[in-house]
């Protein structure tokens, strides 16, 4: 397993977290099995917003004997009374369903508490106003929430969540569909979406990956907006590349579905390779990095994708990005323009102007 500081802390958490979609089609046994197949395999992240009440009881079953080991991204907004998911604003009926839900899950906190699912500005507006908001911080203050957070597939309300300092984490929908607007929740033009995902790196504000596989579309050619499929280990690659991401969080029912997502860390790096997405491509991403690392080696030793994601960064203001860059054993003036990063790149970025380009910025 490998591991991503939370930079709003010192919580270190697993790239691969398990979901809350689908888990709740499994027996109470079943559930158990698989949470403990994901810790044993280092897995210390898992998401409850389930799709129905039933998971929260076999969760906290699991999780009992290592509930220190593991962190919870729990939510202000699913409403369980009825049994099944139901989505709620109201910030009364919000209180008593995660009262209930740390009942069941034998626990007496939350590190990440998520203001839930807001996708209209609307919405945000409501719970900025209700007091719901003000009670997550308020929570925050006692110790109950380790860590405000806030799930969403709009990056304009992100945007104006993040202006507020609230939030430490970001619950948001990253797969190549959506960000090459493809799909219900492609929301927010190319630019939109990494210009977000860029300013949480910038803010130290962490993003969790939900819908990693749009849905599953992505993973099947008939299904898929590209006419071809991927496979798990080319979404999951393609997420945890984006600028400020800490995990990925796709849904799993079983133990053996944990464990082929384990099985990530058993592919080579042929097997992750979406440069494939270059031909899916819309003409606005064109000519764009997205820091995939697809143009390396470099002959002259140049780190091309950290010096594009710094230099994106220090654009945006971010000093830690320039001192980044300054400590680079080798900075973009060592590009002698041979060529080769400019043939391998799978997004047709001039990687030889981008490295005069940035050398000028920099001044080395």
């Amino acid at each position: 397993m490998q591991y991503r500081k939370l930079p709003h802390g010192d919580e270190m958490l697993s790239v691969i977290g398990v979901g809350a979609a689908y888990i709740g089609n499994s027996s109470d046994k079943e559930i158990e099995e698989a949470v403990h197949t994901a810790v044993e395999g280092g897995i210390n992240l898992f998401d409850v917003a389930f799709a129905e009440a039933k998971p929260f009881k076999p969760y906290g079953s699991a999780l009992a004997g290592c509930r220190d080991k593991v962190y919870l991204q729990g939510h202000f907004g699913p409403d369980y009374s009825t049994g099944k998911y139901g989505w709620t604003i109201d910030p009364e009926t919000a209180k008593r369903s995660v009262a209930w839900q740390l009942e069941m899950l034998k626990t007496d906190y939350l590190d990440f508490g998520f203001i839930h699912c807001l996708d209209d500005m609307s919405d945000l507006h409501a719970v900025q106003k209700n007091g719901m908001v003000d009670y997550i911080a308020e929570l925050k203050k006692q110790g109950v929430v380790r860590h405000m957070a806030l799930s969403s597939h709009t990056p304009a309300l992100v945007h104006e969540m993040l202006d507020t300092g609230l939030i430490d984490l970001v619950m948001f929908s990253i797969n190549p569909a959506y960000d090459y607007k493809q799909g219900k929740y492609a929301i927010g033009s190319v630019d939109d979406r990494q210009s977000l995902y860029r300013r949480c790196e910038k803010e130290g504000v962490g993003i969790t990956v939900m819908k990693p596989f749009g849905g599953g579309q992505l993973l099947d050619a008939a299904r898929s907006p590209f006419g071809k499929s991927l496979t798990k280990a080319q979404c999951i690659k393609y997420a945890l590349d984006k600028p400020g991401v800490l995990a990925v969080l796709p849904g799993a029912q079983n133990s053996a579905e944990v464990r082929e997502l384990l099985s990530y860390f058993d592919t080579t790096e042929e097997e992750r390779d979406y440069s494939v997405l270059g031909t899916f491509t819309p003409a606005d991403a064109e000519g764009k990095c997205v820091y995939c690392s697809h143009c390396h080696p470099c002959p002259m030793g140049i780190q091309i994708s950290l010096v594009n994601k710094y230099y994106d960064l220090a654009k945006l203001g971010d000093e830690l990005a320039v001192g980044h860059y300054k400590k680079l054993e080798t900075k973009a003036s060592a590009c002698v323009q041979c060529g080769h990063c400019n043939s391998r790149c799978p997004f047709h970025v001039d990687q030889m102007a981008r490295m005069a380009e940035i050398a000028e910025y920099f001044g080395e």
